[in-house]
């Protein structure tokens, strides 16, 4: 039925409800730490990667030694403190296997360390339906930059006018244009329509997805222009 298409997903904050996690690791490391990293200045940067989030809430590069500290801190905070009660977002599950059902290809791209990433697809419930993983151990370059995305197409094996990304945040947004594959936006990561503009469709969350799952992933259109 759709056997040479294919759905590249993102994870934090579109499969599972992490992102404010995420942004609570990085206060809190930031207090052991002793920088002053504040909930309100790091939740909009989450979605990009740690290398970008360092130097922008702490002032260091994060391939210093301070750098490679935070990271270590905030990565071992985050496991320890958050990631036991962390959920999928509703109707995760059921939207993947219908997608493999229906024969798409299903790879995820995350800014997420590969560690961390298949901690993230068990807790989502969903590793089992997953053909392939990128990381940001796959990347040079973290989102918003179109690294991890380009490394999603060649694992998915298919054309890019043949995939779409899923994703719920404006870098998402940024690496598939940057990528040239057509993206589909939720909001249940935290940003409203205005910070996802140039995705093809908008919707609240994966539920919505799988309500509108002909309109979204069946339709023929391939211009491109977005819908709410």
């Amino acid at each position: 039925m759709a056997h040479d298409r294919g759905i590249i997903f993102d994870v934090d904050g579109t499969l599972i409800d992490s992102n404010d996690a995420h942004a609570r690791a990085w206060v809190d490391a930031g207090e052991e730490l002793g920088y002053d990293i504040t909930y309100e200045e790091v939740r909009p940067l989450i979605g990009m990667g740690g290398d970008r989030v360092t130097p922008l809430v702490a002032g260091v590069e994060e391939d210093s030694d301070e750098g490679e500290e935070l990271a270590k801190t905030r990565g071992e905070i985050f496991r320890r403190r958050y990631l036991p009660g962390l959920e999928p977002f509703p109707r995760v599950r059921e939207l993947l296997q219908r997608l493999t059902d229906d024969g798409f290809k299903v790879v995820v791209a995350s800014s997420a360390s590969e560690e961390d990433l298949g901690a993230l697809l068990d807790r989502a419930g969903v590793a089992d339906l997953i053909r392939d993983s990128t990381s940001s151990d796959d990347a040079d370059e973290s989102k918003p930059d179109p690294d991890i995305v380009d490394a999603a197409v060649g694992r998915a094996g298919l054309p890019r006018d043949r995939l779409i990304m899923v994703g719920d945040t404006p870098y998402d947004v940024e690496a598939a244009r940057r990528a040239r594959v057509p993206l589909i936006a939720v909001r249940c990561g935290g940003w409203g329509d205005r910070d996802l503009e140039g995705a093809r469709t908008v919707a609240a969350d994966p539920a919505e997805l799988l309500e509108r799952y002909e309109e979204i992933f069946l339709s023929s259109r391939d211009d491109g222009a977005p819908s709410r």
